[in-house]
């Protein structure tokens, strides 16, 4: 008779206020029961109940399930692209390939990974995969590069967003004109309205110039000019999250906010011939519009080149630029206007915004470039300057 089996179902032990223990089997004999007892039990019960019919059998497969990790056999079959995105975690991955058909289960190919050491080396990126693959299979293909879709796109430190969108459009063939289109509202991009504060009291009209971080880009297939710059704002926040950019900022550089170190770091990045001098002329725009310069003005040719690329003018070279150039009353980055420029006039690398967020010490209002290899020499008067500018023409420089 059935109930002349030990199912493993034992009642619930005194003191424990008729509620089970998860897991819990009494001893007996001094033995433990586990869940090898329990599972044998159900099957052993279920094999007696066959006569019910095929829902008991369907029972126990259920129960099995929470024992053993769903997962398929073998490399799959058919073609799917999944896309791994950037900072994704295994867990993240795992929910795409599920998603997408290509394991049975979430947890085959967690546990899958687990057991693969090199499974940390997985790239972002969009992958050509088979359907219904084990774990295992799964895992092993997207470490094989050869699975990788290569639609790749570098997009240079220092670009201007119209630049971008040019650059975008001839990889993709996605018109520039969408990419404007997209642009036009940062905030659906992913861009935090809380960036677009300033400390001078000027008014900010939210733009993306400065958010647009340049990177290698693999695009997805089927991409749009809206998740385009989606994934290269989100790669923006990625890294300026973990340099802590705008937190630094706030409690380091008196006052001024995170916007206003971005729009500094874009100076830099377009006035700085040399790497190693970023942080200087950084602190060269510091001291210009918070310190003893006296018109509290950038006077920086590159606000200037930037007006004109926006207008759909052709930029100069400095010796070129005219007296109406220099100082256009109707140019909002006019070189001798006080304070800041209204927004950042480039994409900057993390190096500049490095530089922007924590600049060396220096007093310096003045620099030029003096060698071909583009360092400068800075100087705190104008005097020092004249010298160094001496130099710079008698290295053939200037």
């Amino acid at each position: 008779m059935i109930d002349e089996l030990d199912l493993g179902f034992d009642e619930p032990e005194r003191g424990q206020k008729g509620r089970h223990r998860r897991g819990f089997v009494r001893k007996r004999n001094g033995k433990s029961g586990g869940r090898g007892k329990t599972v044998l039990a159900l099957l052993l019960a279920l094999v007696l109940l066959g006569g019910i019919g095929g829902g008991a059998f369907y029972g126990f497969d259920r129960v099995q399930s929470y024992f053993v990790t769903p997962d398929y056999d073998g490399a799959g079959t058919g073609e799917v692209t999944v896309e791994i995105k950037q900072g994704a975690l295994i867990a993240d991955m795992a929910d795409a390939l599920y998603s997408a058909g290509v394991v049975k289960s979430s947890k085959a190919f967690i546990e899958a990974a687990a057991e693969n050491s090199r499974s940390k080396n997985i790239q972002p990126g969009t992958y050509k995969l088979r359907k219904q693959m084990s774990g295992a299979h799964a895992v092993t293909a997207l470490l094989d590069l050869k699975n990788k879709i290569v639609n790749g796109i570098t997009i240079p430190e220092g670009r201007t967003a119209k630049n971008v969108y040019k650059l975008l459009s001839e990889k993709t063939d996605i018109p520039v004109k969408e990419f404007e289109t997209a642009a036009k509202d940062p905030l659906a991009l992913g861009v935090p309205d809380w960036w677009f504060k300033r400390s001078d009291g000027k008014k900010v009209k939210p733009s993306i110039e400065g958010f647009l971080y340049p990177d290698t880009y693999e695009i997805p297939p089927k991409a749009t000019a809206e998740s385009i710059l989606k994934l290269m704002v989100d790669n923006f926040l990625s890294v300026t999250g973990q340099m802590e950019f705008a937190d630094r900022v706030q409690k380091e550089r008196g006052g001024i906010t995170p916007y206003e170190a971005l729009v500094v770091a874009s100076l830099a990045q377009a006035e700085a011939g040399n790497k190693d001098d970023l942080g200087k002329v950084a602190r060269v725009a510091y001291n210009r519009v918070y310190g003893e310069f006296p018109c509290g003005c950038l006077e920086m040719d590159v606000t200037v080149n930037y007006y004109l690329e926006a207008t759909g003018q052709q930029t100069k070279a400095s010796k070129d630029m005219t007296p109406a150039d220099l100082d256009n009353p109707k140019n909002p980055y006019n070189r001798k206007l006080k304070g800041l420029v209204p927004t950042p006039i480039n994409n900057p690398g993390k190096e500049a915004m490095a530089g922007a967020m924590d600049p060396p010490p220096g007093k310096w209002l003045f620099f030029v470039a003096i060698d071909k290899q583009g360092h400068s020499a800075f100087a705190d008067t104008y005097e020092q300057h004249q010298r160094n500018e001496a130099k710079a023409r008698e290295a053939g420089i200037i």
